[in-house]
This record gives structure tokens, sequence and C-alpha cells, in this order.
């Protein structure tokens, strides 16, 4: 794996991302809390491709900037950004929630640097009771006194079924950062002030960048026991775009580790078809 970079966007935030491998680029985002690490999981299973992931602003590696700048126009504006730091004229982006969302905002902002878009447990209508249990959580110190504690936490999930412990574990690495003081998140507390901002206020019609994508290759994972995308909504964007490459994960709720059988088919066949 290349080591993490960074690179300066507009307002002279340093964000990290990496790159790595040949071919047709495929930049990653990840979902509202995570980092670029969420894909590690998929990168044994992806044919051979330009890999391009990054950490938004208060994220990860990337520097914190404060509540006001995390939002999903600043992080598609740094997605763009990151893009012409590397020379790519145009990349197929895989998006996971968060990262979704940042894609369907691009294929109307930025429409000629996409070769194509893949969903990742999401789409524009999302469920409030999902979106009330992630403002539970969102920007709250983390129980527990170690990362085995964590996972174990995780482990209890509901709507994830037979994941080993293996894997929370492997998660619990992802999500929280061990000290001698207790566990801390790996991104800036401050989200939870933009993202209670975004869902206080009026719900947003996402479905005009829904529709904005016509005529671009699109694909969408759902997990099958997903609160945040139902199978109401899922039907709905499928019916709109009768083309979508489409893949429901038995046995996973919000979201999809993207290793399964399900999501790694739907991906390869995705980029396949971009090739």
């Amino acid at each position: 794996m290349t080591a993490i970079t960074r690179f300066t966007a507009e307002d002279g935030a340093r964000i990290a991302y990496r790159d790595e491998g040949e071919g047709l680029p495929l930049l990653c985002l990840p979902g509202l809390t995570r980092t670029m690490a969420d894909f590690d999981y998929l990168v044994p299973h992806l044919p051979p491709v330009r890999l391009i992931r990054m950490d938004y602003r208060g994220r990860g590696a990337s520097d914190w900037t404060g509540a006001a700048t995390y939002t999903v126009p600043q992080e598609a504006r740094d997605a763009v950004a990151l893009l012409d730091h590397l020379g790519v004229a145009r990349a197929a982006i895989l998006g996971t929630s968060r990262g979704g969302l940042i894609g369907m905002l691009l294929g109307v902002t930025a429409r000629d640097r996409l070769l194509g878009l893949c969903l990742n447990d999401v789409g524009p209508e999302i469920d409030r009771m999902g979106l009330a249990r992630i403002s539970d959580y969102v920007g709250r110190a983390p129980a527990g006194r170690n990362r085995e504690d964590y996972a174990q936490r995780l482990s209890r999930s509901p709507g994830f079924d037979g994941v080993p412990m293996s894997r929370w574990l492997e998660e619990a690495q992802h999500l929280v950062i061990e000290t001698p003081e207790g566990l801390r998140l790996p991104y800036d507390p401050a989200l939870r002030d933009a993202f209670l901002a975004a869902f206080d206020g009026p719900p947003a019609d996402l479905w005009p960048l829904f529709d904005a994508l016509a005529g671009l290759p699109l694909a969408l994972i759902r997990g099958a026991n997903s609160d945040l995308l139902t199978p109401e909504a899922a039907a709905k964007m499928r019916a709109r775009r009768p083309d979508m490459a489409f893949a429901e994960v038995p046995g996973r709720a919000h979201i999809p580790f993207l290793d399964e059988p399900e999501s790694v088919a739907l991906i390869r066949r995705f980029l396949a078809g971009l090739a």
C-alpha cells in the first residue's frame, strides 16, 4: 500500500489521499465519519485500476477546518481539486453513503469529470430514522476502554448477520484511536455540529441530482437491512433508471463492507462496463 500523501486545497487545507495502481481511475469516497481505510476490504477484489482515495477535511489524516466547512459542496470541491492535482481528467466514482451524495452532486457540478457512479447504500431519498440513528453517535466520544471493547459493541449492531469478530476488530481499528486516556475519534468532533445543522434544517430534495445523472453509467449496492436506503427508495431509483446495475447484500445494514460476493460482483461489472 502506498503512503498517505497530502495536497493543498483552495483554502490552504491539507487533504490526505492515496493514489496507487494503474488503469481506469477509480475515486473512492467514504462515509460521513469514515476514512479511506474503509475501502481496504475491497482492494484485493478489484481488477487493475488506478485507485484514488481521500480523507475528507476534518477526518483521518486531513486537516481540521471547522464545522462550517464540513459540507457536501465543500467536499465535492475538494474531490475535484484532488483530481486536478493528480492530472486526472475523468474518473469513475465509488461513493459510500456521504460519498454517494458527493458523487451525485458532482454529476451536476462536474459532469465532465465523471466516467460513472457506483452508490453504496445511499440515494436521493434518505430515511429520517436512519439519520436519527447517526445523530445519536456522530461526534460523541466513543465508549469502551480499548478497541476490543469497542469491537464487542460493534458486534451487536442490528442488521448485520454472520460477521466474524475479526471483522469487527478491523472496524474498530478504523473507527477509533486508542490512547492512554481512552478511545478518541479519528475525526473532528465538530463534525457533529455540521451534521446536526443539516439534520435540523429543511429536508433537501435530492431527486433532481439523481435525475441529472441520466446517461451516466450508474450502479447501486443496497444492504438488505439498511435503515438509510429503504427498499421503496431503491425501487424508485431503479424505476427511474432501469439501466442502473443493482445488487442487494443479504445480512448487511448500513453500510455493506464491499467485500461481500454481491458487492464485488456488481463493482467489477460496473468497472468492466466503463473500461
